[in-house]
């Protein structure tokens, strides 16, 4: 199982990944090396959205097609789908 997230930084900025445990990722870019060079300057970060994905592929796929969208667009993502967990 893969998951797609989009994180919220203390700056208010997002930033999507996608991993296989998301509670590990999100204490990575939090508290460790670990996390995204990205988050880590601008900590703390939270989990806004997420979706469950079947593998891999699909999964770098919808992350691929996610920060091709502007901000606009993924605020209204994130509004419509409050910490979805859907499965694809």
């Amino acid at each position: 199982m893969y998951y797609l997230y989009i994180l919220q930084c203390a700056d208010k900025s997002l930033y999507a990944g996608i991993t296989v445990d998301l509670a590990k990722r999100v204490n990575e870019h939090n508290n460790s090396k670990l996390g995204a060079k990205y988050t880590m300057a601008r900590r703390p970060v939270k989990i806004v959205y997420f979706r469950k994905f079947r593998n891999r592929s699909l999964a770098s796929k919808a992350e691929s097609q996610i920060k091709k969208l502007s901000r606009e667009e993924k605020i209204k993502l994130i509004k419509n789908h409050a910490i979805s967990n859907s499965r694809e």
